[in-house]
């Protein structure tokens, strides 16, 4: 795992410039860092390494391929190098190898195969950037899933690119200029999604693709579109279904797919382990890989002394039956509430999932102990697990129940009624009148998952732009739902949340159920695998069962979750009245003042928890100081 920078076009004194960058994100790679520029002087790349695979000199980066035609820098993990360089031996393609990266894997595939075919053979999770000598293009890619985080745009001489924001900032002729149309984004979803960024004129390469530019593209400032080489999407739309003889054979295949991709993510030369929530993912990540292991997986929980957000007690019990190597740390709020101050600066761009804080205690504490660890994200997206699967699945059902014109009436009085009333029964009126409108089911769900129901109303002069909420529905409601939140909640709240957290105390994290076999052999089940008689993630907890008890799990989720609510009302008042004080917000001219403070309000009197939407404005504002970036 690691950070990578580049810069293109007519910079003067390109090394000061990366080493520069290279500094500001030194946290992802601290035991070592490189720079390299071409000979023409034209392009550079920079690289900060956090060594996982081959800790010699051999993995050290910027680096040249074997036959000198491709540079490159890389942050993340191919897991399936060793297949690949096995396969190029057999072809007889294989350089002289200098060592065990996977790097110098990559490098050498390039030159025999290409870049795209590369691309989709790698399994993996990486931000890649290469100088192809002979096209004269520099290549951009990212993986399926968008684990790793890459972002381009252009300044006044050309172009700039880095793992994170800040490493960009500084680059002379870069603007910080505010795109109000992406903070409507974040007002809706709490997130920023690709291809949009907090700047204009800076993007998110979109997971799944890949961008070449040519001299005259970065010098004109040319808009190229990325090319597509896998889509979640598509290969759910397109995944045929499998049909099982039987419920135990649906979970042996689970257990075989599952444990192939968990045994290829055991690779590593530093100390590894895994989280820990005593969840139905992360129980079952560690349960199969301590199958696998001849030692005690070392494990990893953070509890609550508060007992409604507390689940320590049962990691820790699940990691006894086990027999992991468990390690828990109990944190006050005084704990999270310390972080609260650091977010803006750890996760570089407006990012408001409060689940921030506890990922970022949990973090911190396993980085104390190893270098890797494995998570169970994904779990909810591949397996229907989401309780608002559910909520939306209910209301969805009755709406499709209900004739047209009797949808429209209904819509109409819920409309009229729902400004007389506050609290619970105005937010059922108003999901009321928006599942009967919905013009498909993607719409509804939209509406269903959104924060500030109308940010362009709130953001003053500013457009919403399209995101991946204007994709078709795919099969069933819940297989829509999931896959919108595969392309969208995945990539740009959940890895965002756990790559910033975890990059910050320099712990790679990795993720068995983003596999690509994984994704395309839970897009091969029928619903019934996903739910059953009201249990979500029917069949990963079947599958857990043979291996935990399950007096263990079943349970109510508690959520990994913090009392932002309580906090907001409590010891973050005064810190939160001066974000949103009226004159601040007018003076600034970005955000509609009188909405913001109607909520404000009412969230201190108690009417209604408006948490998550204040939430969103105060990293907003937070992120704004820090930076310094005007409205």
């Amino acid at each position: 795992m690691c950070g990578i920078v580049g810069i293109a076009g007519s910079h003067e004194d390109k090394e000061s410039i990366l080493r520069d960058s290279c500094r500001k994100i030194a946290y992802r790679g601290p035991d070592s860092q490189g720079v390299w520029l071409s000979p023409e002087g034209h392009i550079g790349f920079g690289h900060v390494r956090l060594a996982i695979q081959d800790l010699s000199e051999q993995g050290h980066q910027p680096m040249p391929s074997a036959d000198q035609r491709f540079m490159m820098v890389f942050n993340g993990e191919i897991y399936n190098h060793p297949e690949l360089r096995a396969q190029l031996e057999q072809n007889g393609q294989a350089p002289a190898w200098r060592g065990h990266s996977d790097t110098e894997t990559l490098l050498a595939c390039f030159c025999a195969w290409g870049i795209e075919h590369t691309l989709k053979t790698a399994i993996g999770m990486f931000a890649i950037a290469v100088w192809d000598r002979q096209e004269k293009k520099l290549i951009l890619a990212r993986d399926r899933f968008g684990e790793k985080p890459l972002y381009y745009g252009f300044t006044g001489q050309g172009l700039v690119f880095a793992s994170e924001l800040k490493a960009m900032m500084d680059v002379p002729g870069f603007e910080k200029k505010l795109n109000r149309d992406a903070v409507t984004l974040l007002l809706r979803h709490n997130y920023i999604p690709a291809p949009y960024s907090i700047f204009k004129n800076t993007y998110k390469l979109p997971p799944g693709t890949w961008l070449s530019l040519s001299e005259a593209d970065w010098q004109n400032r040319r808009q190229v579109e990325p090319q597509v080489y896998w889509s979640a999407y598509e290969t759910a739309r397109q995944q045929p279904k499998v049909h099982y003889k039987s419920d135990d054979a649906a979970i042996d295949a689970l257990a075989s797919v599952l444990s192939t991709a968990i045994k290829s993510q055991l690779i590593s030369d530093v100390g590894l382990g895994a989280f820990l929530s005593g969840g139905t993912d992360s129980s079952l990540i560690v349960a199969l890989m301590q199958q696998q292991s001849t030692q005690p997986v070392k494990t990893f929980s953070i509890g609550f002394h508060e007992k409604k957000y507390n689940e320590a007690e049962y990691a820790k019990s699940i990691a006894e039956h086990l027999g992991t190597d468990h390690t828990e740390l109990y944190v006050s709020a005084n704990d999270g509430l310390a972080l609260v101050h650091s977010l803006p600066a750890m996760y570089d761009e407006p990012f408001a999932d409060s689940s921030q804080i506890p990922m970022a205690l949990v973090t911190q504490m396993a980085a104390q102990s190893v270098t890797v660890a494995l998570s169970g994200d994904a779990g909810d997206e591949l397996f229907g697990g989401y309780s608002r699967y559910q909520r939306a699945g209910s209301w969805w059902e009755r709406r499709e129940k209900t004739l047209p014109f009797v949808r429209s009436l209904l819509a109409g009085a819920a409309g009229k009624l729902a400004p007389g009333f506050s609290g619970n029964k105005k937010d059922k009126l108003q999901k009321l009148n928006e599942v009967l409108r919905a013009a498909d089911a993607v719409d509804f769900y939209r509406q269903f998952v959104s924060y500030w129901k109308d940010p362009s109303s709130v953001v003053l002069g500013a457009r919403e732009p399209a995101s991946a909420f204007s994709l078709s529905p795919v099969g069933s409601f819940l297989e829509t739902m999931m896959i919108i939140d595969t392309v969208s909640y995945l990539p740009d709240d959940i890895l965002v949340k756990v790559d910033r957290a975890a990059m910050a105390c320099s712990l790679e994290t990795r993720v068995p159920l983003l596999d690509p076999r994984m994704f395309e052999f839970a897009w091969g089940l029928e619903d019934k695998y996903r739910v059953r008689d009201g249990q979500n993630k029917w069949l990963l907890k079947q599958l857990l069962y043979r291996m935990v008890p399950r007096t263990l799990l079943e349970r109510p989720k508690k959520g990994f979750s913090v009392p932002m609510g309580e906090w907001l009302r409590g010891p973050l008042k005064d810190w939160a009245d001066s974000l949103l004080d009226p004159s601040r917000l007018c003076k600034q001219g970005l955000l509609d003042a009188g909405q913001v403070q109607e909520r404000w309000q009412q969230h201190q009197a108690q009417q209604f928890d408006w948490s998550p939407h204040l939430w969103g404005v105060l990293m907003l504002q937070a992120w704004m100081d820090h930076y310094d970036v005007q409205g």
